[in-house]
């Protein structure tokens, strides 16, 4: 192939990238800010305590979740080739694994219920194990889509599962269904992704038993089971922890902030991420290559998540209150807290796909296993201080398991740590500057009602990012305005 064809390439793949990027997270924007709204009035018609009793199964819910066989439909992108059979035999194995764990989840129920002494958390189980079930009907179609780099399709059928959901719970709240609103709209979200995936693909559900030859495929889902494993251990400790020591209501307020709070990384970097891994994985023989795309990646999405964290930190009561109403104003510290450790959590989930499309799940592993051991450690330790403490056991541990994830995760793409902080620099500096501004504002602003004050602060600090960005960081605003309206192929990384 001569040098024309390969950049032409090149250029075709980039805009396959480009457009996947826009379909994927442009979905996740609109599907995301209908569902916010919904929630935003459900919120305000439920209590903190069916909050903190819906957080109680969700600490088991995603504790199972990591043996649902996802790595199995990784592997399949990875491939360089799939066929038919190969697709029937991963939705079989999806089908027996999925069934155990709806079959498990109502045998310890119970169990569940007693732990927290709270039986309620028996009930809400056993319905919820409806969701293991469509887990085999969006894994198989999203890895036919995720190979074809085909984003479009999903992207329609996620808004419209959004719309389905959003309208169960909004039905549930008005009609005093109390925590089981939160049961029933996720089940009516993930059931109506199904349908739509397996119409969209004309995937045809008919599982394969006869396992010969997928022995690289669980191997390789073997590979990324540990990660996710030290990962659920990671990421659920803190409930929990708490879940046993604590009230209803206090949890609730803690893991309504901490959802608030990880907004962004939760709801749009794991999109990203699922464009990210397909597209690292053509590059995986050019280790630079990836380093300089990482970078840029970095750079551009910290200028837009780190004015939003370092905002909501320095408005958690105005924001709070407007947002959710009087009674859950106690919940603004847990959101001052918490949001000022979101940047290192967006940064630091950031490195999972480079290290599994490099073909080193073993590096995600190893990560993912000291942030077990660090994290849960944190809250163990932030516990004795009640509820905020974990918050603190939060915005203390993760800038720590951040450092520790780019020097392991950096090293096979030759990431030097002084390259990540430029990347991260411009986004960073610009929002605390951002930060101490809107802070001087909203010191001198006069008793104001919520609504007012947060009209007022908002803007004040939206102009104030723009002013910093312009002094300090004109390139890299160029470089984010230039990848939203161009047209013509990027420049590529140098070689």
């Amino acid at each position: 192939m001569g040098l024309q064809d390969a950049n032409a390439d090149d250029a075709g793949f980039g805009t396959r990238i480009r457009q996947a990027v826009f379909w994927r997270s442009g979905s996740q924007i609109v599907s995301q800010m209908l569902s916010w709204i919904v929630t935003l009035l459900v919120i305000r018609l439920l209590d903190p305590a069916d909050y903190g009793l819906f957080a109680m199964t969700q600490v088991i819910l995603n504790f199972a979740t990591f043996l649902n066989g996802y790595g199995l439909v990784s592997a399949l992108v990875q491939s360089e080739s799939v066929d038919s059979h190969r697709l029937r035999q991963a939705f079989g194995m999806m089908m027996l694994l999925n069934g155990g764990l709806a079959l498990a989840q109502l045998a310890i129920a119970p169990l569940a219920a007693d732990y927290y002494d709270q039986p309620m958390v028996a009930h809400l189980l056993k319905v919820q194990a409806l969701l293991y079930l469509s887990t085999p009907f969006i894994s198989i179609p999203e890895a036919i889509m995720g190979r074809a780099l085909d984003f479009k399709r999903p992207a329609l059928v996620n808004l419209i599962a959004a719309i389905a959901s959003a309208a169960v719970a909004l039905v549930g709240a008005l009609s005093h269904w109390g925590v089981w609103t939160l049961v029933f709209a996720p089940i009516a979200g993930f059931w109506v992704k199904a349908a739509g995936y397996v119409i969209v693909t004309g995937f045809r559900p008919i599982p394969s038993f006869d396992f010969r030859g997928t022995g690289t495929m669980v191997v390789y889902g073997a590979s990324l089971l540990g990660g996710q494993l030290f990962w659920i251990v990671q990421s659920q400790a803190d409930i929990f922890i708490g879940g046993r020591v604590l009230e209803p209501h206090q949890l609730g307020l803690y893991a309504e902030a901490l959802f608030l709070t990880q907004i962004f990384v939760s709801k749009f970097v794991p999109p990203l991420n699922e464009v990210a891994f397909p597209a690292y994985a053509r590059m995986q023989k050019d280790p630079a290559r990836i380093s300089w795309s990482f970078c840029k990646a970095v750079r551009l999405l910290l200028l837009i998540s780190c004015p939003v964290y370092l905002g909501m930190a320095v408005t958690a009561e105005p924001l709070v209150e407007t947002l959710f109403g009087q009674k859950w104003l106690e919940m603004a510290p847990f959101v001052s807290i918490l949001a000022f450790a979101m940047p290192f959590m967006t940064l630091q989930v950031m490195f999972a796909p480079v290290s599994n499309a490099l073909g080193r799940p073993g590096i995600t592993a190893k990560i993912a296993a000291i942030g077990a051991i660090l994290m849960p450690v944190s809250f163990l330790i932030g516990i004795r201080f009640g509820a905020i403490g974990l918050a603190w056991a939060w915005l203390g541990a993760f800038p720590i398991l951040t450092v520790l994830t780019a020097r392991l995760a950096g090293a096979p793409m030759g990431l030097r740590i002084i390259d990540l902080g430029r990347a991260a620099a411009p986004g960073l500096g610009c929002s605390m500057l951002m930060a101490g501004i809107v802070m001087a504002v909203d010191s001198m602003l006069p008793l104001l009602p919520a609504p007012i004050r947060l009209g007022i602060l908002v803007p004040s600090g939206a102009l104030a990012f723009l002013a910093a960005l312009m002094l300090c960081a004109r390139g890299t605003l160029m470089e984010l305005v230039g990848l939203i309206v161009r047209r013509t192929p990027p420049v590529q990384a140098p070689a």
